[in-house]
C-alpha cells in the first residue's frame, strides 16, 4: 500500500461495510466504517497493509497487525484520542441509534478480540473487495500475501472477526482453510464469528 491509497481504502471500507455489502446509503459521514476497520491499520502499521489494483484503481485490500494485543494499546493511545473528540458518544437507547452512532460508539467502546483467542492467534486481519475483482482469486493471492508476511514477522498464528450474517465471508475463509474458534460457552446468536490459522 502506498499512503496515496488511503482514500481508496475509505471508499472501499464503505462499498463493504454491510456485512460485505454497500453501506454508503447507511452513513451519513462515508469515513466512519474505514475510521475502525482499514485506515487505522493503513496508518499505524503501513507494512503489514497491502492493495489489488486493476485499471480502474485500487479495488481492494487486506490489513491488519502482526500483535493484536500492542496494537489495541497502540490504537487506545495514538487512533482513538483523536477521533472521539470528533464524535460524540452516543446517549440513549442504543435501538435508536443511527449507523453513525453506532460506529461512534465503536470508537469510544471498542471491543478487542478474546485473549483466548489472540494468546494463540495474535495476528489478525480484515480483507474487503469491490465486486469487480470478487471471485477471480484475488482474495486468495492477498491472503496469501498477508499471511506469508505475518510469517516473516514471526507470529504463530492469525485470526480474523466476520460477522455471523456474511455468509459469502463465511464460504471463503472456510475454503480457504480457516478454521471457526469454538468458544466453551459458544452463542449461536452472537453477531460474529473468528475463524483461526496456524503459521508455524
Amino acid at each position: 500500500m502506498r499512503p496515496d491509497d488511503l482514500g481508496a481504502l475509505y471508499e472501499i471500507a464503505l462499498a463493504t461495510g454491510d456485512n460485505g455489502q454497500d453501506a454508503s446509503g447507511q452513513h451519513q459521514d462515508g469515513r466512519m466504517v474505514g475510521h475502525i476497520y482499514a485506515a487505522p491499520y493503513a496508518t499505524l502499521e503501513p507494512g503489514s497493509a497491502f492493495v489489488a489494483e486493476d485499471r480502474q484503481g485500487v479495488a481492494g485490500y487486506i490489513v491488519g497487525t502482526h500483535d493484536t494485543d500492542a496494537f489495541e494499546a497502540r490504537m487506545e493511545a495514538e487512533w482513538w484520542p483523536p477521533l472521539r473528540a470528533q464524535y460524540a458518544l452516543p446517549q440513549g437507547d442504543y435501538r435508536g441509534w443511527s449507523a453513525d452512532q453506532l460506529r461512534a460508539y465503536q470508537i469510544h467502546r471498542p471491543q478487542p478480540p478474546p485473549k483466548r483467542v489472540t494468546q494463540r492467534y495474535p495476528s489478525h486481519l480484515h480483507i474487503n473487495l469491490l465486486p469487480r475483482l470478487q471471485g477471480q482469486g484475488v482474495g486468495k493471492r492477498m491472503i496469501d500475501t498477508w499471511l506469508g508476511r505475518m510469517r516473516e514477522l514471526g507470529s504463530p498464528g492469525a485470526h480474523l472477526g466476520v460477522g455471523a450474517k456474511n455468509t459469502r465471508a463465511i464460504r471463503f475463509y472456510r475454503a480457504y482453510g480457516f478454521a471457526e474458534f469454538v468458544f466453551p460457552t459458544a452463542n449461536p446468536e452472537a453477531p460474529a464469528l473468528y475463524f483461526v490459522t496456524e503459521l508455524e
